[in-house]
């Protein structure tokens, strides 16, 4: 093993944090981490005394086209070694420990490393090993503690669902996604124009049924239908087959069906 960080003239090429995984025993895992932190845009991961050593095939197997992020993967044999550069580091932790430091969930700390990294600052966030998390001995290390609230009945989450959890919220802190889409499938919302004039049709074919009754409501209801139809999220093509629909129960009653 080495205390070279492999991608060392890249590693802080763009504004990220460092993933820190502590003694993590299977490759297979290591390469589901990286995984989940491509997924995301994050491609920075140092390892520290990985059990079954590196380069690992099992991990180059199970990352799944995140070879990116093991191509610079930087090895060390401590923690101390891994962290020496960072300004500020965060440890993930499920469990309750006998040490004063600030606590934060995922989304807290995500946007906690925005900020630092927006001033300039290198950032980290340690993992532990699967079988046991992080020792008190790492976790002294850290400025604060990232911990996912999760079912206490249960709070055990693997390696790789851990880095997936603060990678995602790194994206969100750091994306341009809308947190909301709709989907048009080829047609465009319809405009005050085109809903005006369903609500004219709708009005008139309800008119000609006697729907409007008795005549001092009238007022009312059109103002009901109108205020309906506005609520309403109406697209071009919603509108166009409602004045088909309405079209069709004229033809149906001219017919004499």
């Amino acid at each position: 093993m080495s205390g070279t960080d492999h991608g060392a003239q890249a590693d802080w090429s763009g504004p990220q944090p460092v993933m820190v995984l502590v003694a993590p025993q299977m490759g297979e895992n290591i390469g589901f981490a990286a995984r989940a932190m491509w997924n995301f845009g994050l491609e920075r991961m140092r390892l520290v005394t990985p059990r079954d050593g590196w380069p690992n095939p099992a991990a180059v197997a199970t990352a799944s086209g995140a070879s990116r992020v093991l191509d610079h993967v930087g090895v060390f044999e401590s923690t101390a070694d891994a962290l020496g550069d960072l300004d500020y580091v965060f440890a993930t932790t499920a469990r309750s420990r006998d040490l004063t430091k600030p606590v934060m969930t995922p989304e807290r700390a995500m946007a906690h490393t925005r900020a630092l990294i927006g001033e300039g600052k290198r950032v980290g966030v340690m993992f532990g090993p699967e079988r046991a998390g992080l020792e008190n001995a790492d976790i002294v290390q850290a400025n604060a503690i990232v911990s996912v609230p999760v079912n206490p009945g249960f709070a055990s989450l693997n390696l790789a669902q851990c880095v997936l959890l603060v990678a995602y919220e790194w994206r969100r802190q750091t994306g341009e996604d809308a947190p909301e889409v709709v989907e048009m499938a080829g047609t465009q919302f319809a405009s005050q124009v085109e809903v005006q004039k369903l609500f004219e049709h709708f009005a008139q074919r309800l008119d000609d049924a006697g729907f409007f009754f008795p005549d001092h409501k009238a007022d009312s209801m059109q103002m009901n239908l109108r205020n309906m139809l506005s609520r309403m999220p109406l697209t071009q093509m919603d509108v166009q087959t409602f004045h088909g629909m309405l079209r069709q129960f004229v033809r149906w009653k001219e017919r004499g069906d």
